[in-house]
């Protein structure tokens, strides 16, 4: 049950919260349109990232949404559950691996991310697909928490495929 009062009414949880607070639904939005449908990044290397910040956070959103288009990529729900040993996975590129490894390095010890990482990170991105990464990666770990946080979605289904850009 969620720690504050959600409104009544069709939808899941973290789609009605928004009620309580229509600006930052409208913000929210916006984030979510930048990071998902904007992306320069390709949908499978955001959607590993996002959903290894889903396992360490525990979001019941999160880790319950699939990207469509991904799945469409060959992203697996096998994949899905295998990024927590991405190391160990074949299936994943060079780059997914690293999307992975950041985003996991960020969630637990942001400030360990050092020279040795980035220095990976850019033989494979570009500057603006680091920006973009690491944005996103930013963004999955703070909403991700905030809903855990007030514990909200525990009446979200399994295996809800979405594109996640329109969740919020």
């Amino acid at each position: 049950m969620a720690r504050i009062d959600i409104p009544a009414g069709e939808g899941r949880e973290h789609s009605r919260i928004w009620q309580l607070a229509p600006h930052l639904g409208t913000a929210l939005g916006g984030m979510t349109t930048a990071v998902y449908e904007r992306s320069i990044l390709p949908v499978r290397e955001r959607e590993v990232a996002r959903m290894r910040i889903a396992q360490l956070n525990d979001c019941a959103v999160c880790l319950n949404t699939r990207a469509a288009s991904a799945m469409q990529d060959g992203l697996t729900d096998e994949l899905y559950a295998q990024v927590g040993c991405y190391q160990d996975v074949a299936e994943f590129t060079p780059r997914e691996r690293l999307a992975v490894e950041f985003a996991e390095q960020f969630a637990i010890d942001h400030t360990a991310i050092g020279d040795e990482l980035w220095g990976r990170l850019h033989q494979h991105f570009s500057d603006a697909e680091l920006l973009d990464l690491t944005v996103l990666v930013g963004f999955c770990v703070g909403l991700g928490r905030a809903f855990h946080v007030l514990d909200i979605a525990r009446d979200f289904d399994v295996n809800w495929t979405k594109e996640p850009a329109r969740q919020g």
